[in-house]
């Protein structure tokens, strides 16, 4: 949705997918799939196996939490979560953002159905960038890279409605913390009942395969 966005913005899409062992593998198809949609400039998949120093629901043996209602999710930092993980994005991201040039990093994080992440919040995204003025040969050199962050404030059903405005590839889109071998969304972890939610209150249809819902 974000890489739509950009696009809509009139950018030359160089996107970058991070593979950081998590379970949901089917991550990596589908990014391929968006940015080839999306017609991009670049597209690579780098290799970050954060399952040595991380130890999260994601990337481990612990178990995803299932058809827990919304003030369950709401209520601390979930399982889920996975230690510096968008530190580490967006430190990549910065680095392929020197390399090709480009003054803007889109990154896709959402406050309001953040499912307590702490890294998905306004105040963490703006230290980021004051990070990024001070420790990049682009930021001392008076070229500072933006965080944008189109998705941050929207309800979950706002960014469906955008991403249906927008033609997005919505259909090649994966949320799903636990899919199936066959890459079924699961449909009863945290991020597919939010995903569904948002649907519903959109009044439209997720076009994605479930195993259940």
């Amino acid at each position: 949705m974000t890489a739509a966005v950009a696009k809509q913005d009139g950018c030359v899409l160089h996107l970058l997918t991070i593979s950081y062992g998590q379970r949901h593998q089917i991550e990596m198809d589908r990014a391929k799939q968006v940015a080839q949609a999306l017609d991009a400039a670049s597209h690579r998949i780098v290799p970050v196996d954060l399952r040595s120093v991380a130890e999260s629901a994601l990337t481990g043996a612990k178990l995803v939490p299932k058809d827990r209602p919304a003030a369950g999710r709401a209520a601390g930092v979930p399982v889920t979560y996975v230690p510096a993980r968008n530190t580490i994005f967006l430190a990549m991201a910065a680095a392929y953002a020197e390399t090709v040039g480009a003054p803007w990093i889109y990154f896709g994080a959402n406050v309001i159905d953040y499912s307590g992440y702490p890294d998905c919040r306004p105040d963490y995204l703006r230290a980021f960038e004051q990070v990024l003025r001070l420790g990049t040969r682009a930021g001392v050199e008076g070229r500072s890279i933006e965080i944008r962050t189109p998705l941050l404030m929207l309800t979950k059903a706002e960014i469906i409605r955008l991403g249906i405005s927008l033609a997005a590839p919505l259909h090649l889109t994966h949320s799903c913390y636990d899919p199936s071998a066959e890459g079924k969304a699961c449909g009863r972890c945290d991020s597919c009942l939010i995903r569904l939610e948002g649907f519903r209150e959109a009044g439209a249809v997720d076009p994605v395969a479930y195993v259940s819902h």
